[in-house]
């Protein structure tokens, strides 16, 4: 979102630019209860305070401007939350003055003019998208449905991994995870793998990367109002370019299924391209669901999808090998529960609660979501100051996992503590938000977390880790990149070893 740090030449040319400081200033003395803000330079605002790695910036000021400050990213004003009481002012108290999303310029191109669910205005279309999410995509019918493909995909990633250990090659887990999300995606919306010479579904799945590499850049025409008229790093030809190769990508993809349809060849598997063709189909609907929607809302699940749980699985799986008590006591769980002669399944997740804690854990430290965005859509008066309309507001979801008023040790990676106080990770708990809160929390939660306590109770399971060399493998290094859904600096590389032998001939 802030991919911002190749622009610092611009800041001799806008220092010269006095006449906005006088602007501000103005403003600032018109609204005396305005949060505090830390010193700003003119056109560019806050954006040299916000490098290398944003939310971890932002949580630096937070503890020296409070819990609640005032940014300028460029022109544009945002207002930052870094405790759960403040949190809980946005997100509950006031939820309804904060129920929309900023977009920029790309995302309302690739969008087709904020017409998806993750990025559209809340109002009677939204809602109308969320129940067809929440009553046919993601139900529990549906969620069973796709039960035997999540376990195919996931015995397909072991035999993968199986097969390194057989030989003792190392495995780049990010790499193989994303694998398994996209296979799990594409299977999911298209009953399609990328994996298997699909030329479609393989060219999807570049593009999101090239989109979600997009959505996450600095685009000085949208912040920086001197820029709005010029496209100085050529973004919106990139953005209208990377839009009209996914439209028709997914328009061939779409007329595939209708003929299908037609032909009444499709699988007896509904995928989610289907039932979104049905629901649009079907007159009695109060609100009728455009081809447009359609696309915008497979790109949203795209997005959504491609490397959240991929990302989560392998931080979860680098603080274990950092933690080997921590390892040994999930081993022993599953080994207990499951035992030693079959492979872990979804339905025993609900005994294995120290899995499931190490889950939770992982997601305090490394949420899906370090900033959770939200527009102002009136004024509003906030911890005792006044927010206005029209204003970027960011949770720093990342903070509040680390807020020491909220978590005793909060930087040690201690499952234990889940299990003592049997914390909701769903957004009731404002010290603990991966996945947002209100409204506009994630819908895909129980999706997304079936995956990762399967992947990674398999993966617990059925191997151990050593280094390239074979060597014992205490002191990962736990940098964070600089993507918006926090990703590792570095991947995760390493060696599987083969702990039930049995288990895996039975995969392979």
């Amino acid at each position: 979102m802030f991919g911002f740090e190749g622009y610092f030449f611009f800041i001799p040319i806008c220092l010269i630019s006095t006449i906005l400081v006088l602007t501000f200033v103005k403003s600032t003395r018109a609204k005396p209860n305005l949060p505090p803000s830390p010193f700003w330079l003119p056109i560019i605002g806050h954006l040299h305070l916000l490098s290398p790695i944003p939310h971890q910036a932002i949580h630096r000021l937070s503890l020296r401007h409070g819990p609640i400050f005032k940014l300028f990213i460029g022109s544009e004003p945002c207002v930052v939350a870094s405790s759960p009481e403040t949190a809980k002012e946005f997100l509950r108290t006031y939820e309804t003055s904060y129920l929309d999303r900023p977009r920029n310029s790309a995302i309302t191109c690739i969008t087709y003019g904020s017409k998806d669910f993750s990025f559209g205005p809340y109002g009677s279309h939204w809602k109308f998208m969320k129940k067809i999410i929440t009553s046919q995509l993601l139900n529990v019918t549906t969620m069973d449905s796709l039960l035997p493909l999540r376990r195919n995909e996931i015995t397909r990633f072991l035999k993968c991994i199986s097969e390194n250990a057989s030989i003792g090659k190392a495995v780049n887990l990010n790499a193989e995870l994303v694998k398994l999300s996209n296979n799990l995606i594409t299977r999911l919306l298209f009953s399609r793998r990328c994996s298997e010479n699909d030329g479609d579904a393989e060219d999807i799945r570049k593009l999101v990367f090239e989109i979600i590499n997009i959505m996450e850049s600095f685009n000085l025409s949208d912040n920086i109002r001197a820029f709005k008229r010029l496209d100085l790093q050529g973004f919106g030809k990139r953005v209208k370019d990377v839009h009209r190769r996914y439209d028709a990508l997914i328009e061939r993809i779409i007329k595939d299924h209708e003929e299908a349809r037609k032909q009444g060849t499709q699988s007896e598997r509904k995928d989610l391209l289907n039932i979104l063709l049905d629901i649009a189909q079907d007159d009695s609907m109060e609100i009728k669901l455009t081809r447009e929607n359609i696309k915008a809302f497979i790109l949203n699940i795209f997005v959504a999808a491609t490397d959240n749980s991929a990302i989560l699985t392998e931080w979860a799986l680098s603080e274990l090998i950092n933690n080997p008590k921590i390892m040994k006591k999930a081993v022993e769980e599953i080994d207990h529960v499951v035992g030693k002669n079959r492979l872990l399944q979804e339905s025993d997740i609900p005994n294995l609660p120290y899995l499931q804690a190490i889950t939770k854990e992982t997601l305090r430290l490394h949420p899906s979501v370090a900033l959770i965005p939200r527009r102002s859509t009136e004024d509003r008066k906030v911890s005792g100051y006044d927010i206005e309309a029209n204003t970027t507001i960011f949770i720093n979801a990342w903070s509040l996992g680390r807020d020491p008023n909220y978590w005793e040790s909060p930087l040690e990676f201690r499952p234990e503590r889940f299990e003592e106080k049997q914390l909701d990770i769903r957004g009731q708990y404002f010290e603990l938000l991966p996945f947002g809160s209100g409204r506009r929390m994630c819908p895909g939660i129980s999706l997304g977390l079936h995956m990762v306590h399967a992947t990674l109770g398999a993966l617990i399971q059925c191997f151990e880790w050593k280094g390239e060399k074979g060597e014992n493998l205490t002191s990962i290094n736990m940098d964070e990149g600089h993507a918006f859904s926090i990703p590792r600096a570095n991947p995760l590389v390493c060696v599987p070893v083969a702990r039930h032998d049995q288990i895996l001939f039975s995969i392979i």
